[in-house]
């Protein structure tokens, strides 16, 4: 939901959503011999890495069945926790995913936590191979002082609790405060300041939960800074992102003209190409560059002058500050501001790092919410994991040392790229495990699948939840929309889900 946030771009031709090119991969379909006919393979984790993954040995190999196992009462992860309740249009990939859930060969067990209510192992056992497509659950930590305090969280628990992610509806922020800064600048950066301004009834038939709308409505935040260790040229967000905001209803930016001194000319000659080390600029990098220096630098037209002088909310980008404290509010019971120290750029290209000048500042605010990225967190003692990148050490998808054991997506890479990165990542996995299968490397003869799984989780008394559930949840979220012309109203409590089940 970036750590970008998964982006989608375009309509009419989501590459995604189409079979590979041949050429692409070549196909083990109808080259499998008689032991290889029928593997079981286990998929754990139903977001896009995971259902992207299981399409395609669903396609490649015309016997093979496939588990997708999910923590989480309902499927689709970061598409339905992640993408902005305003971003409708992005989450029609769950049509594709459907298509795969629905296959005769491929089944979803959600409500099953791998790790705690069956461990990887035990999964081995059943299965000719296991793929681990869970993730980033988790967001990396400031780790400065104030870090704790009331009214600080991380970007990611606010977008999970904004679009109903069970284990975020506590979060209950406190938007009684008139400034919000954001640490980061990236597209998930801009999701949050976007719903923080946008005025409530553009929210109201969207699929943002019924209790953050409720608080939203209440709020009494009026501007919202974005801050940055480095640069107008390291952002990290995106062009539709950008003009989102530049257009949003009531807003208008705050951008200082100073930040983009030079940088028309890096953009038109040798010194933009010697600064990124690149002997062309990207088009979309170059598109980018040219809005932030329009809406900083010139004046705007009548129509959009006259918007931004109507605004009652702003929003800027603060850059070349690094945050160095969450400073407490006198009585020490929330936060009042982030001290924040001045920085200048050293190194080129990719090697840019931001380097304090000695110089402090503090930036006043009562919320403040960390935007530097998500990390994926180790799910069994059994699975090596290295912590400092956050991933499953894997080569080509093939995790270290651990033969049959596979991962893709996040916890693969890390969290970066866009959905289409992640589904080319979810495939090249997948022709790696069927490689593996073709070459003989993956236990022969029959293993039980999830008979032997189910077994287990009825004897803990753990009760999966089936694609077949999840579509009577699904109909009942939409019913109760109707009633106030949303799309739907997510549930958010797991046991309410499991009574309406009869669980």
């Amino acid at each position: 939901m970036t750590s970008r946030c998964w982006r989608w771009w375009g309509r009419s031709a989501w590459p995604w959503t189409r079979p590979l090119s041949t050429g692409s991969t070549p196909s083990f379909r109808h080259q499998f011999s008689t032991q290889e006919k029928t593997p079981q393979i286990c998929v754990v984790g139903s977001g896009p890495a995971g259902f992207y993954t299981a399409q395609h040995l669903l396609k490649q190999h015309p016997q093979a069945h496939v588990d997708i196992y999910e923590k989480q009462p309902v499927p689709f992860g970061l598409v339905r926790f992640g993408v902005a309740p305003d971003h409708p249009e992005v989450k029609n990939v769950i049509n594709t995913f459907t298509q795969t859930a629905h296959s005769g060969r491929c089944a979803f067990w959600g409500n099953v936590e791998v790790g705690r209510d069956v461990t990887v192992p035990e999964l081995r056992e059943a299965y000719h191979a296991v793929v681990l497509s869970y993730g980033a659950e988790d967001h990396r930590a400031l780790e400065i002082p104030g870090e704790e305090l009331p009214g600080v969280c991380s970007a990611r628990a606010f977008v999970g609790w904004y679009n109903g992610l069970p284990e975020n509806q506590e979060l209950k922020p406190d938007l009684s405060c008139d400034t919000a800064v954001i640490l980061g600048q990236g597209n998930v950066a801009l999701d949050v300041a976007r719903i923080l301004l946008t005025p409530p009834e553009h929210l109201e038939k969207t699929d943002i939960t019924k209790a953050a709308l409720g608080v939203l409505r209440q709020s009494q935040v009026k501007t919202v800074w974005l801050v940055g260790r480095r640069g107008p040229l390291q952002v990290a967000f995106t062009i539709k992102e950008l003009r989102e905001m530049i257009q949003l209803p009531g807003t208008r930016p705050i951008l200082d003209p100073v930040d983009f001194l030079g940088l028309q000319d890096r953009l038109k000659g040798t010194a933009w190409r010697q600064s990124t080390m690149l002997t062309e600029v990207p088009r979309p990098r170059k598109r980018l560059m040219e809005l932030l220096l329009r809406t900083a630098m010139e004046k705007p037209g009548r129509e959009e002058a006259a918007h931004w002088a109507s605004a009652s909310r702003a929003w800027g980008l603060r850059f070349f500050r690094s945050p160095q404290q969450v400073l407490p509010s006198p009585d020490g019971r929330g936060a009042a501001g982030v001290r924040l120290a001045v920085t200048r750029l050293e190194g080129v290209g990719e090697a840019t790092r931001a380097v304090p000048t000695g110089v402090m500042e503090d930036l006043p605010c009562g919320l403040v919410l960390s935007s530097i990225g998500y990390k994926s967190r180790p799910i069994d003692p059994s699975v090596p994991f290295d912590s400092k990148l956050g991933v499953i050490p894997n080569v080509e998808g093939r995790v270290t040392d651990v033969p049959g054991l596979y991962c893709s997506g996040w916890v693969k890479r890390g969290p970066t790229g866009v959905i289409a990165t992640t589904m080319t990542d979810s495939f090249l996995t997948g022709q790696t495990l069927l490689q593996d299968l073709k070459a003989g490397l993956l236990p022969s003869g029959p293993r039980p699948g999830s008979a032997a799984i189910q077994a287990l989780l009825s004897s803990r008394g753990v009760q999966p939840v089936s694609f077949s559930d999840w579509e009577k949840l699904d109909a009942e979220e939409v019913a109760r929309g109707q009633s106030t012309g949303k799309p739907r109203e997510k549930l958010v409590d797991p046991q309410e889900m499991l009574c309406l089940l009869g669980h």
